[in-house]
C-alpha cells in the first residue's frame, strides 16, 4: 500500500478502491458501482414518526396536560384584552364589571372557549401541530401566561388604588 492506497490491478481496480473507500468511510454520501461507474446518492434518512397524542380525559386533563394551562391561557387573555377595553371605554373598574354584567359573560365565554379548545384536544391534534413561524404554541403559552399575571396585577393595583387603573 502506497499513502494508504492499496494496491491494485487490472479490472478489480475499481472494486479495490470501492472497498477501500467504504472501509475507509463508513458512511459514504456517494456510492460508485463497478458496473456502470455512475454516482447515486443514499437517500436521507426519514423524519421521525409524529409523537402520539393521548385523547384520554385524565391525560388531557393532567396536571401537566395540555388543556389545563391552554385554556386558563386563552381564557386569561380574554379577560385581560376585555377587562382593559371595557375599563378604557365605560371607566369602570375590574371588580365593578364583574359587579354588574361581568360574570355571566365570563361564564358564557369560558364554556365557549373552553368547548373549542378541548375538541381538537380530544381528536389527538396538539397544538404544536398547528404551529407557525409567528403564531406558535410556545407564543401562546407565553402570552397567556403574561395575561394571567396582568389580570392579577390589575385587579391588585385596582383594589390598592381604590378605582380604575386609567381614569
Amino acid at each position: 500500500m502506497l499513502n494508504n492506497m492499496p494496491i491494485c490491478y487490472g479490472i478489480e481496480n475499481i472494486a479495490c478502491v470501492l472497498q477501500f473507500n467504504l472501509q475507509a468511510d463508513p458512511q459514504p454520501k456517494e456510492s460508485v458501482t463497478p458496473s456502470t461507474q455512475s454516482t447515486t446518492r443514499i437517500p436521507p434518512p426519514p423524519p421521525p414518526a409524529p409523537k402520539k397524542v393521548s385523547t384520554k380525559f385524565g391525560d388531557v386533563f393532567a396536571f401537566s396536560g395540555p388543556a389545563p394551562e391552554t385554556i386558563n391561557g386563552r381564557l386569561a387573555m380574554l379577560g385581560f384584552v376585555s377587562a382593559v377595553g371595557v375599563e378604557v371605554a365605560s371607566g369602570k373598574d375590574l371588580f365593578s364589571q364583574l359587579a354588574t354584567v361581568g360574570v355571566p359573560l365570563f361564564v358564557g365565554s369560558a364554556v365557549v372557549l373552553s368547548f373549542a379548545s378541548l375538541i381538537p384536544m380530544f381528536k389527538g391534534v396538539s397544538t404544536e401541530s398547528k404551529s407557525q413561524a409567528i403564531m406558535s404554541s410556545r407564543a401562546e403559552m407565553w402570552n397567556g401566561r403574561f395575561a394571567m399575571l396582568g389580570l392579577i396585577a390589575l385587579a391588585f393595583t385596582e383594589y390598592l388604588k381604590g378605582g380604575p387603573l386609567i381614569s
